[in-house]
């Protein structure tokens, strides 16, 4: 089983016609005040765990969503249901709204992004103590939530030996230094980008030695350049190079990270050697980026094997994971 916690959220995705950079002047950025003005504004379904979720389903999965959602998040669990993902764990705040995360994209693919927490305020009522087994979970995800929740379920995951991935991600900016060391320790994967890397060091003091004590790996995306993954091999940390899986189009960064994450997910579950599970998350990451949403449209995991092939060249072990049978 997969376990996938964090936010779920609708998304208010706006594209801006221009540059930040070109209206940040570095000398008055203790007096900032800007407004940009937007081409366009569309609502979508997105949030963390369900975009995790969601391309956890596309890739033959059905991950567990432990998560909440408010009172208008009736209609956005059915969904989730209908396309494959377990959501009873997804519980229904009577009381308060979905959280929503409001986002302007530049033309440079950057991204200033407001969000309301909403119903994930209510995230640590949710607890891994109420799975009847909890030994039954092979893998789980803390992604961005509520902060209180992020610390109990890493807290929860040492204490029942639930292998688990910690990934910050937008929280790093909110959440002080000790916060931040205490969450990644003993997780098996800490994933954050270049810029959560680079603040999770200045927060926490920590090199990337030290947080190798900490974690057993650790994920840096890095846009356009892919991703490295350093890892222990042989009694040392290696480091892998996974490439970027070129887009046809692109459309809309938002939700990339979340597709990576599923990728890596799957090809975790499937114990896949970590270039390959990499190469996965890179090819789940450019379908959403090819999407003008953060949960792409459907597609086929005979399709997604076939681009796979296509990208990255023919590799029977991601054939075997995918479709379930070796290649011809």
């Amino acid at each position: 089983m997969i376990v996938v916690t964090g936010s779920i959220a609708f998304d208010y995705l706006m594209n801006f016609p221009g540059h930040f950079k070109d209206h940040i002047l570095p000398e008055q950025i203790e007096h900032i005040s800007l407004s940009f003005l937007v081409d366009d504004m569309r609502v979508v379904r997105g949030g963390c765990s369900a975009n995790i979720a969601y391309s956890l389903a596309l890739l033959g999965e059905r991950p567990y969503l432990m998560a909440t959602a408010g009172r208008d998040g009736k209609e956005y669990r059915e969904w989730l249901a209908a396309h494959g993902v377990d959501v009873a764990g997804m519980h229904l705040c009577d009381d308060c709204f979905t959280a929503s995360f409001f986002v302007n994209t530049d033309q440079d693919g950057n991204q200033i992004a407001t969000f309301y927490s909403g119903a994930m305020g209510r995230a640590s009522i949710l607890s891994f103590r109420d799975f009847p087994d909890p030994g039954e979970i092979e893998w789980t995800i803390i992604s961005p939530n509520d902060p209180g929740a992020m610390t109990k379920y890493t807290q929860e995951c040492r204490e029942l030996g639930i292998p688990f991935i910690y990934d910050p991600s937008q929280q790093v900016a909110r959440c002080p230094g000790e916060e931040l060391a205490a969450g990644a320790e003993g997780a098996k994967i800490l994933i954050v980008n270049e810029y959560e890397h680079e603040l999770f060091c200045k927060k926490t003091g920590l090199d990337d030695a030290g947080i190798l004590r900490l974690v057993e790996t650790m994920i840096i995306t890095r846009g356009k350049a892919g991703s490295q993954i350093i890892t222990p091999e042989g009694g040392q940390h290696v480091t892998y190079n996974i490439p970027v899986a070129l887009a046809i189009q692109s459309l809309d960064p938002t939700g990339v990270g979340d597709a990576f994450r599923a990728g890596l997910l799957k090809g975790l579950r499937a114990g896949l050697p970590w270039p390959v599970t990499g190469r996965i998350g890179s090819l789940a990451a450019t379908y959403v980026l090819e999407d003008p949403g953060p949960q792409p449209h459907p597609y086929t995991r005979e399709a997604f094997v076939a681009r796979y092939e296509q990208v990255f060249g023919p590799e029977p072990l991601v054939h075997k994971a995918l479709l379930g049978k070796d290649m011809a």
